[in-house]
């Protein structure tokens, strides 16, 4: 159960991280959802966090920071540019 919640807080991460960097007319949910895992992994490590936690809005805003992090990685590296 707790990995369904995970994917469900990271698609959630993810779409407000895509919502925030504008770039959610060009991912679909399937993308949200990895970006907002692998933003949670990055916040983990950058935070010291890690999948055993429990999903606390501390939790959460380092997660959607990870997703925005790892978007304006990609962004740059895609674009040239962060928007």
């Amino acid at each position: 159960m707790g990995i369904l919640i995970w994917l469900v807080v990271g698609g959630i991460c993810g779409w407000l991280a895509s919502l925030i960097m504008r770039t959610d007319a060009q991912q679909g949910i399937i993308l949200n959802v990895i970006v907002g895992i692998v933003g949670a992994v990055i916040a983990g490590l950058l935070f010291g966090g890690g999948l055993n936690d429990a999903i606390t809005i501390e939790t959460f805003l380092y997660s959607l920071l990870g997703a925005i992090i790892l978007l304006a990685i990609v962004n740059l590296i895609r674009r040239g540019s962060v928007r």
